[in-house]
This record gives structure tokens, C-alpha cells and sequence, in this order.
């Protein structure tokens, strides 16, 4: 199988550990959400691995689209790169899936990512979760957590 670049690798550990960083039962997010909300795994309340595949391909095709990021992606194996978001973001929020790939600080050594790489990356994703009406609660998590990783991916 050919080997993801380490710009594609960014992406997929980007997106999956903001994902890990979630806490599916965040009482600062439930007021006046039932009972039931508060115990489901960030994967159920994503809407589970075909929601997390539809999201991740649409993301991926922003990117992909998108003039100020993509020729990071130019030697990439996307549907490979597709397939490892997929995994790591289902294992990452509760799913059955598995993934084996590098850490967060392996996968940005050296690569001298830029904020405007980081924010353009964050605006493709967000561009996603808003066309599949993901809830604004695990948005905000989503997007938090991302905010709270910046200092250990740019400039990496």
C-alpha cells in the first residue's frame, strides 16, 4: 500500500485528535439537553461511521479543492488518507474501529506548517460539519479542542 506524504498525515491525526480531546459528557455543553445526550459516545452523536465517512469525504474534497492547502496533497493516496480519517476518527470518538497510525508530534515534525496552513484546514472542516448539520454542541468541541492543539502543529 503506498505511504500517505506527512502533509495528508497532518489531516488524519489533525482531525482525529481533535475528536480524541471531545469528553462525550461535557456538563458544560448539556444544559437543558436530556439525560439520555450527556451518555452517548461522541461516535453516536456524530451519527456513527457512515456519518464520519460522509463528513470525511467531503472534507477531504474541500481540501482538496481548496488552492491555498491542496498541492500539500498533490502526491497523496487519497482514498488510503480517506480510509485512515475514517478509522482513527471512529476509534478517537467510542466506535468499533482501529488505528495504528503516527502521533501528533511525529506527524508534524519538521513540516513547517504555517497558521494559515492550520486555518485554512480548520475552515475546510468546519465548511463540512455545517453542509451535514452536525449539532452545534459537538461542533464546538470539535472545534475547541482543534483551537487548543494549534502551538503543537504549526511551525512543528
Amino acid at each position: 500500500m503506498k505511504r500517505i506524504h506527512s502533509f495528508p498525515t497532518f489531516a488524519l491525526t489533525l482531525v482525529a485528535l481533535v475528536l480524541v480531546s471531545c469528553k462525550p459528557a461535557d456538563k458544560a455543553g448539556t444544559s437543558g439537553a436530556p439525560a439520555a445526550t450527556a451518555e452517548r459516545s461522541l461516535y453516536e452523536r456524530l451519527g456513527g461511521k457512515d456519518a464520519i465517512t460522509a463528513v470525511v469525504e467531503d472534507f477531504v474534497a474541500n481540501v482538496a479543492a481548496d488552492a491555498r492547502i491542496k498541492g500539500r496533497f498533490a502526491k497523496t493516496n487519497i482514498p488510503h488518507l480517506k480510509q485512515m480519517l475514517v478509522d482513527q476518527i471512529c476509534q478517537a470518538t467510542g466506535g468499533p474501529c482501529t488505528y495504528t497510525g503516527r502521533s501528533m508530534p511525529d506527524a508534524h515534525k519538521g513540516m513547517h506548517i504555517t497558521e494559515a496552513d492550520f486555518n485554512a484546514l480548520v475552515e475546510d472542516l468546519t465548511r463540512s460539519l455545517d453542509k451535514f448539520k452536525v449539532g452545534e454542541r459537538e461542533k464546538t468541541e470539535l472545534l475547541t479542542a482543534l483551537g487548543g492543539m494549534k502551538g503543537q502543529i504549526v511551525g512543528a
